[in-house]
């Protein structure tokens, strides 16, 4: 029997008013316009909590660009689920806030690309620092929960103790420091991003620094990269195991990245009910538990654990998502990621989120 899973990541949109060159929503975004109505995702939403979901995570994109975030959060309310917007915050109003608020949402997702200004704005691609930081105010004024979210690179590595220091001023329960995973615009990208090993050991010890300073009043999350570890994490707590994210026009995902691997069936929630994608859809089983792998994943004690790593990364770095993460130092495959990090690079040029189908459709 198939556990249910912990949480819904749904993602109401992939447009989005940053160009973060980081960005984890696929490159051909324009692809998925056909957005999924109100009345659609109150369904899901529905049928997730029936499923056993109890997080809803309303994302993107910037979510806030849809005018029906808050029925559609009301409707996880409803239903009995912790609600969770995660934001750019572009935009956004007191009297928005105050109407997600009043919707039932529980918690608010702001994410920082810096400290600074002028550099959170190079990073972003567009003026809008100063008004985060207010709407982050305006979260913890509303009697929302806070928190921070910054995805390190090579340009921000070295704030991390003064942007732990403003989460706490901001009033933040949590901050996440979450090193670049290099998917989407990340990959392509990933020469002006990738930082040093010896920029990643410093910001991981102010990062320990500070939590242990904030304990009890700031919960601080580093996420170290996939790149410059030995061990692979586990895909989203194992494919198919614990989180499905559905996509804007309806595509039900294990994965938030799962987009470009081959052999995909893409189940949509248009045609099947949530629950039958979850237990039965072909994505689903198809890297679920053990059974798929090969060796030396098949053969290794930690298979259960991290449960072959990540497969959207197998595939960017072999064309191969059946393979052993090469983040894995057993994997065959590990020299490339090796390769890829110790390479040195000049300071990163100002770089923004792709979109090929904007180019595709230029030509």
């Amino acid at each position: 029997m198939i556990p249910p899973p912990l949480a819904l990541l749904a993602e109401l949109t992939y447009r989005c008013p940053l160009r973060c060159a980081y960005c984890s929503n696929p490159t051909d975004w324009r692809r998925y316009g056909d957005e999924l109505d109100t009345d659609a995702w109150v369904r899901v939403v529905h049928e997730a909590a029936d499923l056993g979901v109890l997080h809803l995570h309303l994302s993107g994109g910037e979510p806030l660009l849809r005018d029906d975030v808050e029925p559609i959060a009301r409707a996880g309310r409803d239903a009995g689920l912790y609600v969770n917007v995660i934001t750019s915050a572009w935009g956004v109003d007191r009297a928005r806030i105050d109407a997600l608020a009043a919707a039932g949402v529980d918690h608010v997702q702001v994410s920082l690309q810096h400290t600074d200004g002028a550099r959170g704005d190079a990073i972003a691609g567009v003026e809008a620092h100063a008004h985060k930081l207010a709407v982050a105010r305006m979260v913890r004024e509303a009697g929302m929960e806070l928190s921070i979210n910054v995805v390190l690179h090579r340009g921000n590595l070295a704030c991390v103790g003064d942007v732990i220091a403003l989460a706490h001023d901001l009033g933040a329960q949590r901050i996440e420091l979450a090193n670049t995973q290099y998917h989407g615009s990340a990959f392509p990208h990933r020469e002006a991003l990738l930082p040093s090993r010896a920029q990643l050991d410093e910001a991981l010890a102010t990062a320990r620094t500070w939590k242990a300073r904030l304990a009890g009043r700031l919960d601080v999350i580093y996420v170290v990269p996939d790149w410059f570890a030995d061990a692979p994490k586990p895909c989203t707590g194992g494919w198919g195991r614990q989180f499905l994210t559905v996509i804007p026009d309806g595509t039900v995902l294990p994965c938030a990245g799962a987009h470009d691997l081959p052999g995909m069936v893409f189940d949509n929630v248009r045609a099947k009910p949530l629950a039958t994608i979850w237990r039965r859809g072909q994505d689903f089983e198809r890297f679920r538990g053990t059974a798929w792998m090969g060796d030396p994943c098949a053969s290794c004690e930690h298979r259960e654990r991290d449960w072959g790593g990540c497969r959207c990364q197998a595939f960017a770095l072999t064309g191969d998502p059946a393979v052993t993460d090469p983040a894995c130092a057993k994997s065959p495959h590990h020299a490339r990621i090796v390769a890829e990090r110790e390479v040195a690079r000049e300071a990163p040029p100002t770089l923004y989120r792709l979109d090929t189908t904007r180019r595709r459709s230029a030509r």
